[in-house]
């Protein structure tokens, strides 16, 4: 199954893709898909929906994020042998965590904004994970029980604040705009291997990253489990995997995005995003 919100920025309602891909809205089944509604509970009524009887949503309209507000935006670094390469950087011996603003949550084919006097600016296609049951210690082997579906997400870096302007790397990775989430959030039980999945990134018609879900460093399960042992994660929580070689700052000499650059990625079975990036 397919969630999905669709409409303007803060208007958004909620919907499921029907079997012709048809987004039905499903507003008087659950207000919204938010922290405090996202449940396998839920994807049980709405499994058991009659969309056909639901009202269609435009197929122009504007998708929004998936989720309409995460309380944890969690992200993982150097999670790909060769990205980690491509930076110079150590192949981890544990999974580098950091965290993203939760207001750069935004759709999937929304403007990304430059930061005011951003030169460093930089793409990164990644899984994301969103919880849909508290994990509190969670074991590897039952971690992925705990996971509600998975998106494509784009993280949006910017390379300058997150290496050069001291502190964590939240500072490069919390702008606005700066975490593009789905077109969908794609149940659990459609995607049977997280750990074999085709993922892609173009700017401007040419390609940047090519990659797959196998050769990460740490599995979704164990990036599950892992988080579990420091804080407590619920329903609704983002969790971004890491990227595979091609960023920007791996080229020799380094690309970043600049004003009227265009990017298109996507993830096997998650969909696509194409995004235009535009200076503040």
């Amino acid at each position: 199954m397919k969630l999905l919100r669709v409409g303007d920025k803060g208007g958004e309602r909620p919907a499921v893709l029907d079997g012709s891909g048809v987004a039905r809205d499903v507003s008087t089944i659950v207000s919204d898909f938010s922290p405090e509604t996202l449940s396998f509970d839920l994807l049980d009524t709405l499994k058991g929906a009659d969309l056909a009887s639901l009202p269609a949503l435009p197929a122009d309209a504007r998708i929004g994020s998936p989720v309409s507000r995460t309380g944890h935006f969690i992200a993982i670094g150097l999670n790909y042998a060769d990205h980690a390469a491509e930076t110079g950087a150590a192949i981890p011996a544990e999974p580098i965590v950091f965290s993203k603003a939760p207001s750069c949550l935004s759709g999937p084919n929304d403007d990304v904004l430059l930061p005011k006097g951003s030169v460093k600016t930089d793409w990164e296609v990644e899984l994301a994970v969103v919880i849909g049951k508290t994990c509190d210690y969670v074991s590897e082997a039952d971690a992925l029980s705990h996971v509600l579906g998975y998106a494509l997400c784009n993280d949006v870096s910017e390379r300058e604040y997150q290496a050069e302007r001291g502190g964590q790397w939240i500072k490069g990775k919390s702008a606005p705009t700066f975490g593009p989430l789905g077109p969908w959030l794609v149940t659990a039980d459609e995607v049977p291997d997280p750990q074999a999945l085709d993922m892609f990134l173009d700017v401007n018609g040419e390609k940047r990253q090519r990659g797959n879900t196998n050769t990460m460093i740490f599995s979704v399960a164990k990036i599950v489990s892992y988080l579990s042992e420091f804080m407590r994660l619920e329903p609704g929580d983002v969790i971004t995997t890491g990227t595979p070689p091609g960023v920007g700052l791996g080229h020799k000499p380094p690309i970043f995005l600049k004003a009227g650059d265009t990017m298109r990625l996507g993830v096997a079975g998650l969909g696509e995003q194409n995004q235009k990036v535009v200076a503040r």
